[in-house]
């Protein structure tokens, strides 16, 4: 084990000793161990190293290629667990791995409808073992064009995190995130917010009487992202945790 520390802790890794602990729970033996720690070294992130994330107390399955939950977006969890009811219908769109989804409906005990939404084909195979036990059913498409058209206009809870770092700031991302991750996952095109007008503009069709889109954003871009929700016809408002530096701007049909 100290080897492997020190190992982890000469590439940078803050937190050696718990990546350690977390790599020889994932190896099967010890060539396998050596091989998890080469790629960690390497500059994988430790999420696609050991095939999971932690997110709202739960285990994300996740691996290569795919956006890994960050934790300042469980407070947009805690947000639309705050507004949902039991048996709400909830619609993960932008899904990835479908983190947001099946946190909201782990935070139900009543249970939900849940349905979660992404364009990119290898986030939703991880998607779809990670919705399951809330019986989530996954759509892949472009927006609300991946939708059943059973769903218009029942929506109660739509969950939101979609892109939105400005294309120039890509490079300035940690390589964790900018080498390993989908760009489709972090690119919110010139300033930031070009799904976000998107999911804002195409909203209130699918939202229930009363319905509320949810969506995270930063604080500098949050008057932006209201504005495309006002636009939309939908009442506004922004809410911050201090704790997560999470922003997250709630509009309701």
């Amino acid at each position: 084990m100290t080897s492997l520390v020190e190992s982890l802790r000469a590439a940078g890794c803050v937190f050696a000793e718990e990546e350690a602990e977390l790599l020889t729970g994932a190896a099967a033996d010890a060539d396998h161990l050596a091989e998890l720690l080469a790629r960690r070294v390497g500059g994988e992130p430790l999420e696609h190293v050991v095939g999971w994330a932690e997110f709202c107390g739960l285990r994300m399955e996740v691996g290569a290629g795919a956006f890994v939950p960050r934790r300042r977006t469980e407070f947009l969890v805690q947000e639309a667990v705050a507004l949902a009811r039991p048996g709400a219908v909830v619609l993960d769109l932008c899904c990835g791995v479908g983190a947001l989804g099946a946190a909201v409906a782990a935070g139900l005990p009543g249970g939900v409808e849940l349905h979660a939404a992404d364009i990119d084909p290898a986030a939703l195979a991880y998607a779809r073992r990670n919705v399951a036990p809330y019986g989530g059913r996954v759509w892949e498409g472009d927006l609300y064009a991946a939708l059943p058209s059973a769903l218009r206009g029942r929506v109660d809870v739509l969950v939101v995190n979609a892109p939105y770092v400005p294309t120039e700031e890509i490079a300035l991302m940690p390589s964790e995130a900018r080498d390993h991750e989908p760009l489709v996952s972090l690119d919110g095109g010139a300033d930031g917010l070009d799904i976000h007008r998107r999911v804002a503009a195409g909203a209130l069709p699918w939202l229930a009487p009363g319905g509320h889109l949810l969506i995270e954003t930063s604080a500098r871009q949050s008057p932006s992202t209201a504005s495309a929700l006002t636009s939309a016809g939908l009442a506004v408002r922004a809410v911050t945790s201090e704790e997560l530096y999470a922003t997250v701007v709630i509009g309701t049909a």
